[in-house]
């Protein structure tokens, strides 16, 4: 059975599911799957300690280690290339050592991808409305963009950031708006998207009021600590169509699974796993 033995660099990953995913469909695709996390702050170790890290897991015989914050956009100059998608968005959540080289990829932008297709299907020629420009934002509004939205509405509590989204993303479909003008945007919008922390751990907050929305506009959100955030609850009781942030979690971790291994993982069968992992309580140290 062929050994494959991958990580999380990252601040705060106690709850991380992507360990169980990867190890669960691992033994199923015929692997004997390790994934470690590395924990910054379980490790006593500061964000600047990420090249040694990096060294030290390279030099252990990782094939890669998945990135997360706050490491995303630091990890890029240490790489010695980058996936094109990933050099466009901005960030890596993966780096894939291979032949002695690291190798940079996003595949956050491909899970959202999968998120839309199986909530609205399509999104060609659709206007859309992404709260949040940070760095999930990033890898979301790039794939909308990509999937042929006829407009991205960008709005985030600090213009400034959603501003640079805008330029990075390089589309003349992409634009910024200022709060106060959000109702009469989401009004007009096909669907809209949470791309923040709002509602995590069930806060009680959204991002935004859903009913402002038409009728049959959909609702996306990035959160799944809860999986049925209040957002998404809102919007059902208004009579909106979902999408939970749990797509977008196991998209990306079966496009990791993908690049890192070379097999091909089943999607649905990762979701149920997911789902049951989140209603069992479980946790990368529970197995």
């Amino acid at each position: 059975m062929e050994r494959v033995l991958v990580g999380l660099i990252g601040s705060g990953l106690s709850r991380s599911l992507t360990p169980l995913m990867h190890e669960t469909e691992g033994a199923r695709l015929g692997l004997d799957s390790e994934y470690r996390l590395l924990d910054l702050d379980a490790l006593g170790r500061p964000a600047t300690d990420l090249p040694a890290v990096l060294d030290e897991v390279q030099a252990q015989g990782f094939a890669a280690v998945n990135v997360t914050h706050p490491c995303k956009q630091a990890v890029m100059p240490l790489l010695d290339e980058l996936d094109p998608d990933a050099a466009r968005i901005g960030a890596v959540n993966l780096v894939v050592f291979r032949d002695g080289r690291r190798i940079g990829h996003n595949t956050d932008w491909l899970g959202f991808r999968i998120a839309i297709e199986r909530g609205p299907g399509s999104v060609a020629g659709a206007a859309v409305v992404q709260f949040g420009a940070g760095g999930a934002g990033a890898a979301i509004a790039y794939a909308l963009v990509s999937l042929g939205v006829a407009r991205l509405t960008i709005v985030d509590a600090d213009a400034d950031r959603a501003e640079g989204l805008r330029v990075s993303l390089g589309s003349d479909v992409v634009d910024t708006v200022a709060l106060d003008d959000v109702p009469s945007v989401l009004a007009q919008a096909d669907g809209a998207v949470n791309a923040t922390p709002l509602g995590m751990n069930d806060d009680g907050r959204a991002a935004f009021d859903p009913s402002v929305l038409p009728a049959q506009a959909w609702v996306a959100d990035a959160v799944y600590f809860p999986i049925d955030t209040p957002l998404l609850r809102a919007a059902r009781a208004a009579g909106r169509r979902t999408v939970d942030g749990g797509w977008m979690a196991v998209g990306q971790a079966v496009a990791s699974i993908r690049e890192i291994t070379g097999r091909s993982p089943d999607l649905d069968r990762v979701r149920v796993d997911f789902i049951g992992f989140l209603r069992d309580g479980r946790i990368a140290g529970s197995r």
